[in-house]
């Protein structure tokens, strides 16, 4: 793909990054089919949008010595009236390479700018491929949707070097139906099982994962615990950073759940070993409504990532918020809390690479820009690589869940 030339932004006021890196990693944050000006080029049109938007996360990457080949995963928030299998297969002709990026897939019913149907969010490793320990994972596809590949391999997990990326997957039987429609919790388990074989086969384990994210329809603590409960049981302590946000939409028809993670691991002698992390959780920083063995900041390999951060009450497990249903009050207390958490690792929002935020909306590119706007007074300076995801359906009286990932 010829990038000479190619230059983007968001349509927002604040200067901003579209890449940057940590240790070994690049991020690029929500990669649409901008232009020069931030404006979509070619409003609601899916597959223009697609190569728009790889065009323009190729052109990110650039900035970081990067090609689409480092590329270890990308997660594709998408609106459109078609379904995971048609996106990972849209991306897949622009990756021709095996084995292909872990792709994750979210169907949002609302995107930040107007007019836009796709944003990609990235994770790299320069050369990578090159590495002494590559490894991957294939993903069954539904015979139905089989031709859509042309013979090409859907990666469900990928080792590149110590970086692994497990993509997000529903509950879904190798026909394409979900397993036990409606049944979130059976589904659950069905996924992280699933991973918990993909792990295996790249010779790691739960223990090694750095970040779980997941999505359940359902917008209470009701909806929430059940699935919690059965997640964190995979998990032992210190387990990983972990973001979960409510959303609407999960394919196949009768899935309510879908999960990915993100692991490291090291290859010492042959074998394969676990990573020590460094790991800060100031007294001031919540803890969550029922026992977890998650953690809230961990550093690994100078890479801090930490989980995602909701206005909760501080100094408490209450998982009570503040500023009820006031976003730009949440978000202000929100990054308070990154700043707190990045403190001990001795760092400052000014060494944020990467942040993803989830938040209250109608839909409108308006309340977006002024969304960030609060970001911008938080930050203080230059915004990192954004991820804008705009949410009619934050759980109770959230507005936002803000995650990171920060230079160590």
């Amino acid at each position: 793909m010829n990038i000479d030339g190619v230059e983007w932004k968001l349509p927002i006021e604040s200067a901003h990054q579209l890449s940057a890196s940590a240790g070994a990693l690049s991020f690029v944050g929500g990669a649409g089919d901008f232009d020069s000006g931030g404006r979509i080029r070619n409003p609601s049109d899916l597959p223009k949008q697609v190569a728009g938007a790889v065009e323009n996360l190729a052109a990110a990457l650039d900035a970081e010595s990067c090609t689409l080949d480092d590329v270890v995963r990308i997660k594709a928030h998408y609106t459109a009236d078609c379904d995971d299998w048609d996106v990972i297969a849209a991306l897949s002709r622009f990756f021709n390479t095996n084995p292909m990026p872990a792709i994750s897939t979210v169907a949002e019913p609302l995107q930040p700018f107007d007019g836009q149907m796709i944003q990609l969010q990235a994770i790299a490793q320069r050369g990578w491929r090159s590495g002494p320990d590559v490894r991957s994972v294939a993903r069954p596809i539904p015979s139905g949707r089989k031709e859509l590949f042309g013979g090409k391999e859907v990666t469900a997990g990928l080792r590149a070097g110590e970086f692994i990326a497990v993509a997000n997957l529903a509950a879904e039987e190798p026909d394409g139906r979900a397993y036990h429609p409606d049944e979130p919790l059976p589904q659950t388990h069905f996924i992280m099982q699933k991973h918990e074989e993909t792990l295996a086969a790249l010779g790691a384990s739960f223990q090694d994962c750095i970040k779980m994210e997941g999505y359940h329809i359902g917008t209470t603590r009701e909806d929430w615990v059940p699935l919690a409960k059965a997640r964190l049981g995979y998990f032992r302590d210190p387990g990983p950073v972990a973001t979960t946000v409510p959303f609407r939409d999960v394919h196949p028809e009768g899935a309510m759940t879908k999960i990915e993670v993100l692991a490291m691991r090291e290859r010492r002698n042959g074998y394969d070993k676990y990573i020590p992390r460094e790991d800060h959780w100031p007294e001031r920083v919540w803890d969550w409504p029922i026992p977890a063995p998650y953690r809230q900041a961990i550093r690994l390999r100078d890479v801090i990532w930490l989980g995602g951060q909701v206005p909760f009450h501080p100094h408490t497990n209450t998982g009570i918020r503040v500023f009820k249903g006031q976003l730009a009050p949440q978000t202000r207390f929100t990054m308070g809390y990154v700043k707190d958490l990045l403190q001990p690792f001795g760092r400052t929002l000014a060494d944020l690479k990467l942040m993803v935020c989830y938040f209250s909306s109608t839909g409108t590119e308006a309340e977006t820009i002024n969304f960030v706007r609060t970001l911008t007074e938080c930050v203080g300076g230059v915004l990192p690589p954004l991820t804008l995801v705009p949410h009619s359906c934050m759980r109770d009286v959230n507005t936002v869940e803000i995650f990171c990932v920060a230079q160590g």
